[in-house]
């Protein structure tokens, strides 16, 4: 059923997204927009949030019947606008969650899709249910905070009409992301005693992996003064976007998908070689000049990588270590290195250090970890990775210290255990010995030792740029 809607003359199929930001707006829904303009009618598109601080932008769809602007930049300063009509449908927000739990139960909805960043899925280091985290611990008693209170009263209802098979389909930048929202989604499932949903998770749906990317800053108010300027629209809620975009996607749709291909995104058998590169090349570098880029001085992400001693650093990691541990790969990874600091260096983009240095604690585990745990079994130096968690550990100390120039955000981070490491009698050790971070690694001599090494480089450099 790849690639076909399956309705049968029935009602159109609809995609539910779950998570309105902007990087939706600018990525899953300019797809189907695109194939909407190319003469596709199949498929329809809902807009839903989980979470309360989204009503405003819901009511702004609302308002808009679910039209806004998508302004793209290319490296070079050319802008482009487009009106972006594939959202149909906007769900309003509730505390029960009750008119997306009836949508998401209906037949005619296929596939439920979700972006919820690398700490919405709520895992530790082994791939189990953190169930410390307080949201998580209100689900399993009954809540919908979380994707998984969320998706499992959509599953309940959804057995209860028989509505029917479905695809659960990940969009965000966690490693394996199907694999791991499905393990996940079982596991909180048998914890609740709903062994009858878990059957029929098992026995009904998909979730495939995705690897998605386009930078997309959060829009700042000048983005709605170009778009009256360049369309005339007063547009309340428009978004902005790098030219660049990519979306790579495991085919294993349980009922039906949209013809995604014919845009643009590559279906794919296996997403892993793709997200191995983008996760530990694009994101990781991108988290790296971000700190740097914090610790000199910096707003944006593409003054950081204009300067030469921190885009040395990202090339560093990337060239001396990640490529190898990468070898052999599907992609030109020294082609790809190089058209990700030129994007990285769009000066017309405006994204913030802000933005890319959130939600460290599941960033290092997430885009690090792996490489320096490849060297590690490689008996390989450590120098060029281990500079990427040396710079967190001096944006920490800033951010303990309340030095930062900006609130930094983490959904993961415990702030008191965080504060109580950086006030400990060695806080680099406990920093290089927490398990939240470093998972297995934790304790581990040879990472302490070029942690400690290249903080001091760090603090060296620092000192020089004073």
């Amino acid at each position: 059923m790849n690639g076909s809607s399956a309705n049968a003359g029935g009602p159109a199929p609809i995609i539910l997204h779950l998570g309105i930001g902007s990087f939706h707006r600018a990525h899953q829904a300019w797809y189907l927009h695109r194939l909407l303009e190319q003469g596709a009618t199949d498929w329809t598109l809902a807009a839903a949030s989980i979470r309360s601080d989204m009503v405003p932008l819901l009511d702004c769809l609302e308002r808009q019947n679910g039209t806004y602007t998508l302004e793209t930049v290319t490296p070079e300063g050319v802008r482009a606008y487009e009106q972006i009509r594939s959202i149909r449908r906007v769900v309003p927000w509730d505390p029960e969650l009750a008119a997306l739990v009836e949508l998401g139960a209906r037949p005619a909805t296929r596939i439920i899709s979700f972006t919820v960043t690398e700490g919405g899925y709520y895992l530790d280091e082994h791939h189990h249910l953190d169930l410390a985290n307080p949201d998580l611990a209100a689900d399993l008693e009954g809540g919908r905070r979380t994707i998984y209170g969320a998706i499992g009263a959509i599953l309940r209802r959804r057995l209860e009409i028989g509505g029917g098979p479905l695809t659960l389909l990940s969009c965000d930048n966690l490693r394996s992301n199907g694999e791991r929202f499905r393990t996940g989604l079982l596991e909180f499932l048998e914890r609740r005693g709903e062994a009858d949903v878990a059957r029929f998770v098992r026995e009904q749906t998909t979730c495939p992996s995705s690897m998605v990317d386009r930078i997309t800053p959060r829009p700042s108010p000048d983005v709605a003064v170009r778009v009256k300027e360049a369309t005339g629209v007063d547009d309340a809620c428009p978004v902005m976007a790098e030219s660049f975009i990519q979306w790579v996607i495991e085919d294993d749709f349980r009922a039906g998908r949209p013809a995604w291909e014919r845009v643009g995104a590559e279906l794919v058998e296996s997403v892993l070689p793709y997200e191995e590169a983008k996760i530990r090349i694009l994101n990781a570098s991108h988290s790296c000049i971000a700190w740097a880029g914090t610790l000199v001085g910096f707003d944006y992400i593409h003054e950081g990588t204009h300067d030469r001693e921190i885009r040395q650093m990202a090339y560093d990691y990337i060239t001396d270590d990640v490529i190898p541990c990468l070898t052999p790969s599907p992609l030109d990874l020294e082609a790809y290195r190089d058209v990700v600091l030129e994007r990285f260096g769009n000066p017309y983009i405006q994204d913030t250090n802000q933005r890319v240095t959130a939600d460290g604690f599941s960033k290092i585990p997430g885009f690090i970890v792996p490489t320096l745990t490849e060297l590690i079994a490689r008996k390989a130096p450590l120098a060029s990775t281990a500079m990427l968690p040396a710079l967190y550990y001096l944006f920490l100390t800033r951010w303990h210290r309340d030095e930062l120039p900006y609130e930094y955000q983490d959904g993961v981070m415990d702030v008191a255990a965080a504060h109580a490491m950086l006030e400990s009698a060695d806080p680099l050790g406990a920093f290089c010995a927490d398990r939240g971070l470093w998972g297995l690694l934790a304790g581990n001599a040879q990472l302490e030792s070029a942690i400690r090494a290249d903080v001091a480089r760090a603090q060296e450099w620092l000192l020089m740029r004073a």
